[in-house]
């Protein structure tokens, strides 16, 4: 990709393009579908905690989304006359888009976890703190420091000459110069996501195991059983999406090279399936009625 010229630069392979086309384009056609399903029927029912954090997933997918034209367009022209700025806002949002979906699954699971320990205990925290101004909070957070710092430091120390007037997407070479502060910062972003995961995926693990404990062979139909489903889906989509490649990241930093590079794009396109998670919900018919605190 980088010959150390300004004026040969070669772009992403053909092959490596038309996979991430078909990644993004499959993305956008099921995250559009999943979220507009999903918006119409939660409705106005945003009363519990895993209702709110649904609203939270489906406005965080909704702002990613609205930047997976513009890489359909860069992969399908093999070039980017849109501005080095907005680039870097498109290429940014992928990573942002990730960090925040594991935030709100985290959320969901642990909430769900909680009410399965202490159910009357976080019954009362609910009270005490509605989930509506958490999510304030957070969306605050993101758009008064995240965002504006990721914008305008996102491939600032971006050094060499990858990234020309007509390319896009291609910020990885920052590792290239060992800049030990973006590394160390990427190991831990990845680090916490799989260590998180595994912590969640040990407590529904003992969670499963008490049910199993309770009820022996009459687990499928118990309520308990049936109410840790959706856990269980959140878990995988964490699993499948997420866990691979902050896997990956490790090697990909403390490997960099152009080659490694295409591959980071493909192994991060497959993290953005985790926009389909909403059709999981309206499969489950999470939302009932009665299915939250608030009716209690």
């Amino acid at each position: 990709m980088v010959n150390g010229s300004n004026t040969d630069v070669s772009h992403l392979p053909a092959s490596y393009r038309h996979a991430l086309l078909s990644l993004y384009t499959t993305v956008l056609i099921g995250g559009v579908l999943s979220m507009s399903l999903m918006i119409r029927m939660l409705k106005s029912n945003v009363c519990s905690v895993t209702a709110t954090a649904a609203l939270n997933l489906i406005a965080v997918h909704i702002l990613f989304l609205l930047t997976v034209p513009f890489r359909i367009y860069y992969y399908a022209a093999d070039s980017w006359d849109l501005g080095q700025k907005f680039c870097k806002v498109v290429s940014a949002m992928i990573h942002a888009h990730m960090y925040l979906t594991f935030v709100f699954y985290s959320i969901i699971l642990v909430y769900r976890h909680l009410t399965s320990f202490r159910p009357r205990q976080v019954e009362s925290i609910y009270r005490r703190l509605h989930p509506l101004w958490a999510s304030a909070a957070v969306w605050g957070l993101v758009l008064t420091v995240v965002i504006p710092v990721m914008v305008f430091n996102y491939g600032s120390l971006d050094h060499s000459n990858a990234t020309t007037d007509n390319q896009c997407l291609h910020f990885g070479n920052i590792f290239s110069n060992r800049e030990i502060t973006y590394a160390a910062l990427n190991y831990t972003f990845s680090a916490l996501i799989i260590i998180v995961t595994l912590a969640l995926a040990v407590c529904q693990l003992w969670i499963l195991g008490r049910v199993y404990r309770s009820h022996k062979g009459m687990i499928v139909g118990q309520q308990e059983f049936l109410a840790q489903i959706k856990s269980i889906y959140f878990m995988l989509v964490i699993i499948v999406c997420f866990v691979p490649y902050n896997t990956f990241r490790f090697y990909y930093v403390s490997n960099y090279n152009e080659d490694l590079e295409a591959k980071n794009e493909i192994a991060l396109a497959f993290t953005t399936f985790c926009c389909f998670d909403m059709l999981i919900l309206i499969g489950k018919e999470s939302f009932r009625p009665c299915d939250s605190i608030c009716c209690v």
